[in-house]
């Protein structure tokens, strides 16, 4: 009996799905623990694997969506949203965690540009995912770029602004910078002029029509946009997706960017269609299940021999 789990680790919290032949899909989400360090995340991740496969059919693939640059020996290189993982052996953790099942990993934006593209019928597109980071992928022709060995689609460190404000990652102006779920709250406050605010304070602030929401996400929308017209000047993607947490929870975003996109247009590239992500906020937890899925289709012909 085939069981898959697919695992999206995120900058807050990580979310699990498995699924298993004759069984119904079980979901579960944590939240790193504040300040824990490494040791402490592994841990709650250990502890939410066990939970979610109890009583289930014993793992057979697992797919696990990655925020993080790893390198080819499966080693975190870098990771400024959790700065202690940079140096975790991850393939030795994974294979560790999951003694008996084949395991992989890969770019959580690529993987959720993948499920985006497969759910919708495409070939060809860009995903820009936006949440606590700003991640993204392309899939052209049907296959992922930049391509397996190749490393990742870093969108989220294409420049947008050379003026604009630092990024984690050392330089200035990239579109994370400017359009992450946390940037786009700390602009939203300097708007508004009095303390901080919340991602559901904003929310609501954005559909009340508050000037002070609409200019700040209006300006994470604007550097999502520019990235996006980037792309589709080199590679003219169908169909441009805009999904992640932070931007879902903002209903019309997905809009803007279309707005901005149009905006930036030039004559004879007037920009692909954009769409919000079908699969909402789990692109790349679905990504990471079809990961898994994938592990077991290739170690099928090999097994009947």
């Amino acid at each position: 009996m085939a069981a898959y789990l697919g695992v999206d680790v995120g900058g807050t919290k990580t979310a699990l799905r498995l699924e298993a032949d004759g069984h119904a899909a079980v979901e579960s989400v944590v939240r790193w623990p504040v300040g824990g360090g490494v040791r402490h995340d592994l841990g709650v991740l250990a502890r939410a694997v066990r939970e979610v496969c109890a009583g289930r059919p014993v793992l057979t693939a697992v797919g696990v969506a990655m925020p993080a640059t790893v390198d080819g020996a499966g080693r975190v290189v870098g990771w400024p949203g959790r700065p202690s993982w940079t140096g975790l052996d991850l393939g030795a953790y994974l294979r560790e965690l999951f003694p008996t099942a084949r395991v992989s990993w890969a770019d959580d934006g690529d993987l959720a540009a993948v499920a985006e593209a497969a759910v919708a019928g495409r070939r060809d597109v860009v995903y820009v995912g936006v949440g606590t980071g700003v991640g993204g992928g392309i899939v052209l022709d049907g296959r992922p770029l930049p391509g397996p060995g190749r490393g990742s689609c870093e969108l989220g460190h294409m420049v947008v602004d050379r003026a604009g404000p630092a990024c984690d990652c050392g330089r200035r102006g990239c579109v994370q910078a400017v359009a992450s779920g946390p940037a786009t709250l700390r602009r939203a406050a300097r708007g508004r002029g009095v303390g901080e605010v919340s991602a559901a304070e904003l929310r609501q602030a954005w559909l009340d029509g508050a000037q002070w929401a609409r200019a700040a996400v209006r300006d994470s929308a604007d550097a999502v946009a520019l990235a996006v017209v980037g792309v589709a000047e080199l590679l003219g993607p169908d169909v441009a997706v805009v999904g992640g947490g932070f931007a879902v929870g903002l209903p019309g975003y997905a809009a803007v960017v279309a707005e901005h996109i149009r905006a930036s247009a030039r004559p004879g590239r007037p920009g692909p269609a954009v769409r919000e992500a079908v699969l909402g906020p789990l692109s790349s937890l679905s990504g990471a299940v079809l990961l898994a899925r994938d592990q077991l289709a290739e170690a099928q012909p090999a097994d009947s021999d």
